[in-house]
């Protein structure tokens, strides 16, 4: 939570509607995408395009090696906002709207940039929605993936 209220850099966790300003922000950890990790979603989803599989099918399209699968990253993003030192009273996601911006590869390293873009209340007193904005960067700071996150969460 931030000092009265003041939009800035969200440092609590358990943060209800009422604690949570437009503009408020926080940064995720990093987490490293490994080659382990291409497989066990290519093996869970069934999707085994030719540029998640091997360096030379990512070579043949233009990559410099194995592409992680976009879902995979955007997964990746939404576990290191729940692992984040700021965190909200989530009730449950009610959708996503994302771009996928640059590649990510085996061995790159992603964090995510999240601020509040607005908010709302709902019909439901105990419950209002916040509008979230990821920028997701690599290791050398490149925009790979970015959007928006509806989050329904407690007031």
């Amino acid at each position: 939570m931030t000092a009265g209220n003041a939009p800035g850099r969200l440092i609590a966790q358990g943060l209800s509607y009422g604690d949570i300003a437009v503009g408020d922000w926080y940064e995720t950890g990093a987490v490293a995408v490994t080659e382990q990790m291409i497989e066990s979603f290519a093996e869970l989803t069934g999707d085994r395009f030719e540029i998640h599989m091997s360096v030379a099918g990512a070579q043949r399209h233009g990559f410099q090696a194995r592409v992680a699968h976009g879902l995979l990253v955007l997964s990746l993003v939404d576990g290191l906002k729940n692992q984040a030192q700021a965190g909200f009273r989530a009730i449950a996601s009610l959708g996503w709207d994302w771009t996928f911006a640059a590649p990510v590869v085996a061995g790159d390293e992603i964090r995510a940039r999240i601020v509040v873009a607005g908010k709302r209340e709902t019909r439901n007193a105990a419950r209002g929605i916040l509008a979230l904005r990821f920028v997701v960067t690599n290791q050398r700071g490149e925009t790979v993936q970015s959007g928006d996150n509806k989050l329904m969460v407690y007031r």
